[in-house]
């Protein structure tokens, strides 16, 4: 076939257009004179929801039987990258067999609120969590050359709104939040399509912002495929060509077709640009077809087996008081709740699978000797069923221990809408404080998006969140009560005591359609750690069956420049006696300095397998962004000269061991003027004004009486010595002239003296 160029060049100007949007639902438009076909996208990310061309995109009926992998809730959890590029290859499977191009995802914006109804589809509240998971995910997809569309950028934070609202951020929390993981996808993860949100940010629709699909996108981090629209995210397309918008999606009907027409016939839009639009929609489609194999195989069962693995892998112990769990055999044992018998593993709207199997808790517990079941409530009715509290409070009496399954239904968090509170249905709580009652040893597994609220924890023994573990979640939820496997998730958000808690508390929703992010880089952890405000859990956090210790941290260097790297080593042994997984989370705390920063940040994490008695060495390399803030005045990553802390940590709240290396960073240029003030000075500005004056500069307290700054004694009395070093620090360069006789002429040579020091 030729190559996109050669079929762009051969096209008339009306066939460039009608490719702009999509042909219907699902597919591209084909030109076939051309011999060019049209290909297919669909939905993901954590599955294949292949629909015919008439479905309504939020259906589910008319979606191909598929199988359902854990939810990005429940992946993140897992921080391991091998574990997510599994994941793709069988989803780039999939998509082979299925003669689909490319598949929708993932979707990678940051968790600024833990309301944001699409939570559950979203993989962390940390930037560099997300984008090393996103990588993964994007290669492994990508190895079966099947594209994949990084979703939603940019900004998409909330679900209220979405279509309309405006993301107002500044430009250093967006550098450092909420773009590095759409970096990491477009530039290490080579991601063959984007996908731009249905919001504005700072003003301007994501579709139309010439600077976030051209500018920085294509010029600045080098992506070299087609940005298509989120589904109805056009507002202005010829404005939206030209801003680098390539693909509507779904079909306009050629309604749009011919605007952009029009709009090159009469010269307000150069054709040039709809050249390069087409141009990059035909490289990709031919990078699928070019290696299309439509004759992969698909084991559905293999990758429910596989679902069910990776979904333990996934599950966070919160809480283990007394060694409740594992749960041993020969107990009794009480399982209680609807989701022991119809799990909610996924959450609603574009991403929902049509699974061709679900297994629940239940399903992997049949013929288990010792396990009795109750229902104990209705999923979608937030009002106590008594008959069924009566009947699970017997069943929990009658057992050793009993295992309560709850979490939110799906009415609580979907796509198209926030949730308003972080609570648990009332049914539920008042199922887990009555059992709890009965039965000392009571365990709650948690299936759900988002975190929730917690008012019932210091009521029972063991805690496990199991997030929206996939169509296989009953399998793993097994294997991890029961001690199959050691837990070995841990949380990739933060667990806040109250909702009242979280940063952006007061302004998340926004205003109309604004909304401000005026909690700025206190995201998450950043927030919650550098306030140091009580949590319920910690990002990061989770338990193991066994345990583990860390020693010998060493690093490469003590003191580097910002160009170079230094390696990070750590000894991790399993002290326990079960062999199990421990992620390794390293953290950079920054030094004290004039920049407001976060106390700590991720910098990098390791999942390490370890027999019991087992050491292993894991290493880390870090470089200049590791750290590195984004500094407005030079409009690039900077570092602060300083001794950072190199921290290994438990999670985000527990560091286990430290170590300085000093980093020194490249100086900001500087102006000095006459409203300069004294600490703002290098030590270079401060010796030459020092040596122009001809001594040190002194305090207000011991003024050079030559200069004709005369003080009465009892101002000299009131203001001492270090009273007035500290006022001087603050003191501009024109009070020279109010507080130490200085003329004008001298003043002004003072400020060049100081600029060419």
């Amino acid at each position: 076939m030729k190559t996109a160029k050669q079929l762009v060049a051969e096209m008339t100007l009306e066939e460039k257009c009608s490719m702009l949007s999509g042909s219907d639902f699902w597919h591209t438009q084909p030109i076939e004179r051309l011999g060019l076909p049209a290909v297919m996208v669909s939905d993901g990310p954590h599955g294949l929801r292949k629909q015919d061309d008439k479905a309504d995109h939020l259906g589910v009926n008319d979606s191909i039987k598929a199988v359902c992998f854990p939810a990005a809730c429940a992946t993140a959890a897992s921080f391991d990258r091998d574990m997510l590029r599994r994941i793709g290859e069988a989803i780039g499977d999939q998509c082979q067999h299925e003669r689909v191009a490319v598949n929708l995802g993932p979707a990678i914006n940051i968790k600024r609120s833990p309301l944001c109804g699409r939570n559950f589809e979203y993989l962390s509240e940390d930037p560099y969590l997300a984008g090393e998971l996103a990588v993964a995910i994007v290669q492994g997809t990508q190895s079966k050359n099947v594209g994949t569309s990084v979703k939603h950028f940019a900004a998409n934070n909330q679900e209220h709104r979405r279509m309309s609202s405006d993301s107002v951020i500044d430009e250093r929390t967006l550098r450092e939040i909420y773009l590095p993981a759409f970096e990491a996808a477009a530039k290490r993860g080579k991601a063959w399509t984007f996908m731009c949100s249905y919001n504005k940010l700072n003003g301007e629709f994501a579709s139309e912002h010439r600077w976030l699909l051209t500018d920085l996108l294509r010029g600045e981090w080098g992506f070299d495929g087609y940005v298509m629209s989120d589904w109805g995210a056009v507002s202005d397309r010829v404005k939206g060509v030209h801003a680098g918008l390539d693909l509507e999606m779904p079909s306009s009907n050629g309604e749009r077709d011919k605007v952009v027409l029009r709009a090159v016939q009469e010269g307000r839009l150069s054709e040039a640009d709809v050249d390069l639009a087409v141009e990059r929609i035909v490289d990709v489609s031919l990078r699928y077809l070019n290696n299309a194999k439509p004759e992969t195989p698909w084991d559905m069962e293999a990758d429910h087996e596989l679902a069910g693995k990776l979904a333990a892998e996934c599950m966070v112990l919160l809480k283990n008081e007394g060694g409740v769990l594992p749960l041993k055999s020969g107990e009794r044992v009480a399982v209680i709740g609807e989701f022991a018998k119809k799990p909610r593993y996924q959450g609603g709207g574009s991403s929902h699978i049509n699974s061709f199997k679900v297994t629940s808790l239940m399903d992997a517990l049949s013929g288990v000797e010792g396990v009795t079941y109750a229902q104990g409530y209705h999923a979608e009715d937030d009002v106590t069923d008594d008959a069924l509290l009566c009947e699970a409070v017997a069943a929990a009496k009658a057992a050793d221990k009993a295992v309560i399954v709850a979490g939110l239904p799906d009415s609580f968090e979907s796509e198209g809408y926030d949730r308003t509170h972080m609570r648990m249905p009332a049914s539920q709580i008042a199922l887990i404080e009555a059992v709890a009652a009965a039965n000392p040893n009571t365990v709650v597994l948690l299936y759900n998006g988002s975190p929730v609220e917690m008012p019932w924890i210091d009521c029972v023994k063991g805690v496990v969140e199991g997030y929206l573990g996939g169509q296989n979640v009953g399998t793993a939820s097994r294997a991890v009560l029961w001690g199959e496997v050691s837990p070995c998730g841990r949380l990739p958000e933060t667990i806040p005591l109250r909702l009242e808690d979280t940063p952006c508390y007061l302004t998340y929703g926004g205003e109309g359609n604004t909304a401000v992010y005026s909690e700025g880089v206190f995201v998450g952890y950043r927030w919650y750690t550098s306030k140091k405000q009580p949590v319920r859990f910690p990002f990061g956090y989770g338990l193991s069956y066994t345990s583990f210790a860390y020693s010998n941290l060493r690093v490469s260097a003590d003191a580097i420049a910002d160009s170079e790297t230094v390696t990070v080593s750590v000894d991790v042994t399993n002290t326990g006696d079960m062999a199990g997984k421990e992620v390794v989370q390293l953290y950079v705390a920054p030094p004290k300095a004039d920049v407001i920063r976060p106390i700590r940040e991720l910098k990098g994490f390791e999942k390490v397998e370890l027999a019991p008695g087992e050491t292993k060495t894991v290493s880390f390399v870090l470089d200049k962004r590791s750290f590195a803030y984004w500094n407005t005045q030079i409009h690039d990553w900077h570092v602060v000269t300083g001794d950072y802390a190199i921290q290994i940590a438990k999670n985000a709240d527990e560091v286990a061991l430290e170590i300085p290396v000093h980093v020194t960073g490249a100086e900001l240029p500087r102006d000095y003027d006459v409203d300069t003030i004294y600490m703002d000075l290098t030590p270079k500005a401060k010796a030459a004004m020092a040596s122009m004056m001809g001594a040190a500069i002194g305090g207000l307290g011991s003024p050079n009486k030559d200069d004709g700054a005369q003080e009465s004694s009892a101002a000299s009395e009131a203001i001492t010595e270090d009273m007035g070093d500290a006022m001087m620090r603050y003191m501009p360069l024109r009070g020279m002239m109010s507080f130490g006789g200085m003329t004008i002429e001298k003043l002004e040579a003072l400020v060049e003296a100081i600029r060419n020091a």
